[in-house]
């Protein structure tokens, strides 16, 4: 349990309750559950520049990241053909891959596919189920994906001032606003409060809130004087209590709750705020494609994780379709901004390829 190893080293508890935050984040589960210290773990791991366990933010934003990836494939010969989605995995009657079909028809042939979609898509939507083995299907079915996120943007004409550490007359950002800064983390049992009331259909009432404001480092990201502000909010269910929809009524008064909590501790914030944009789980399977709205792909938890992703005896990326390989956060090691499994997947795939 999480809780039991920060009790071993902290005895402050909005320090614990910080730390916890990720444990649990992207997890339907608990500073109290059990595995969840291993979430904490995968989250810093790593490192940026040398510096271990350190994070940062992508000049120009996130998807500055995907252009720098593209530029260096296309570099290297590489043709990516944007807005396409993929119909189905093509298969020769050997069972083999032979490439894709697009939804509009055309067949992309190629000795190896690799897919970065989550298992679910990958294997359930675009495999024909005939050639795959009954238990691998059923594995992947029953992968808990189950979300607790709820990401908010928005867009403010001022920088929150937080009554624990005012803004400068000046306007401009302090050390603090260009971290990350986690709201309503007082103490582990707000976590597992809020955790508990997602588990039976309701958004939390006083959900675990972490703001980045990356405009305070990247100025490009918003005009003179205003930001841009990220909310990664849970707990809220991917299902409502009652069988109630996500639907406006319901967006706008969970973000009516996260902006009430912040203006608790930011005064003004709400007054300041020219426009938001509310993504709850069914809104991130929808538009991004991550099954439960889950941003790993799938749970991080024990039984998911290492020889058992996204099954036992399929870890290593490849799948019961001979030239068919896994590369995604779906895949070993799981979630993150890192690469691991795409560079993994494409060792495997070059490997296979020689032997072709």
């Amino acid at each position: 349990l999480l809780g039991q190893i920060l009790d071993q080293w902290f005895e402050s508890e909005p320090l614990k309750a910080t730390l916890a935050t990720d444990a649990v984040i992207g997890a339907m589960a608990s500073p109290h559950t059990p595995g969840s210290g291993y979430v904490l773990l995968h989250h810093v791991m790593g490192e940026l520049e040398g510096r271990r366990g350190a994070w940062g933010y992508v000049a120009g934003g996130m998807g500055a990241l995907s252009q720098a990836i593209a530029h260096a494939a296309t570099a290297q010969g590489a043709h990516i053909f944007a807005q396409k989605a993929v119909g189905h995995v093509l298969l020769g009657r050997d069972g083999r891959v032979q490439g894709v079909v697009l939804q509009d028809g055309t067949e992309v042939r190629s000795k190896l596919v690799l897919s970065n979609a989550s298992p679910q898509i990958t294997f359930l939507e675009l495999t024909p189920q005939q050639q795959l083995p009954n238990d691998f299907v059923q594995r992947i079915r029953q992968i808990d994906t189950r979300s607790p996120v709820t990401k908010i943007n928005v867009a403010v004409d001022r920088l929150p001032s937080f009554l624990a550490a005012p803004n400068a007359r000046d306007g401009k950002p302090l050390p603090h606003h260009q971290c990350s800064i986690h709201l309503n983390c007082e103490g582990t049992h707000l976590l597992h409060q809020a955790f508990t009331e997602a588990t039976h259909g309701h958004p939390s009432s006083r959900p675990m809130i972490e703001l980045c404001i990356p405009s305070a480092l990247d100025s490009g990201l918003a005009p003179r004087g205003c930001h841009v502000v990220s909310l990664f909010t849970q707990y809220t269910p991917s299902a409502l209590a009652g069988g109630r929809p996500w639907d406006e009524q319901a967006r706008n008064a969970y973000a009516d709750t996260v902006f009430d909590c912040i203006e608790s501790y930011a005064p003004g914030f709400k007054a300041s705020v020219i426009g938001r944009d509310i993504l709850t789980p069914p809104d991130l399977e929808r538009i991004f494609g991550l099954p439960g709205g889950n941003i790993f792909h799938g749970g991080m938890s024990l039984d998911q994780l290492y020889f058992a992703r996204p099954a036992p005896s399929y870890s290593g990326y490849r799948s019961p379709i001979p030239g068919l390989y896994l590369c995604g956060s779906g895949a070993h090691p799981g979630g993150g901004v890192m690469g691991a499994a795409g560079r993994n997947a494409a060792r495997v795939a070059l490997e296979d390829f020689r032997h072709l």
